[in-house]
């Protein structure tokens, strides 16, 4: 009997590490062609920063929307937590570490930058500001 227990656990456990590696292979091809489209920009190019990443995240800009001059107006500062849009909706938390499932659909991650880029900086962002921000997100 002990057996029959033991071992729907141990699928299930490989299951849900399995599903991870999943989600870390899509991120990770993500990364490299950022980085790959990076390093064609700008041949100086050695990678990316979770730094630059959080500057990104925090800083005030310019050229976009008034209403959005940060990813934080939206987001929040603190990315495990949920933001809210200027409308009021919930936005689920930008921390990979809280919402697992985020950044591994990269059509889904392209038309995110699209959108959000052009309403904060007021311009499509680079690959290596995406892979930056992505990085900083999947340290979180």
């Amino acid at each position: 009997m002990h057996l029959n227990r033991t071992i729907p656990a141990l699928l299930a456990c490989a299951a849900i590490l399995l599903s991870g590696a999943a989600h870390a292979g899509v991120r990770e091809d993500q990364l490299a062609q950022y980085a790959s489209a990076a390093k064609a920009a700008n041949p100086a190019f050695a990678g990316f920063s979770t730094e630059r990443g959080k500057t990104l995240h925090t800083r005030a800009f310019t050229g976009g929307k008034p209403d959005t001059p940060a990813c934080t107006s939206c987001h929040g500062k603190d990315t495990r937590g949920p933001g809210k849009t200027p409308t009021g909706k919930t936005i689920d938390a930008m921390a990979a570490s809280v919402t697992p499932a985020r950044y591994t659909d990269p059509a889904k991650v392209e038309k995110w930058f699209k959108r959000n880029c052009t309403e904060v900086l007021g311009r499509v962002c680079t690959p290596q500001e995406k892979g930056d921000w992505l990085t900083y997100m999947l340290g979180q």
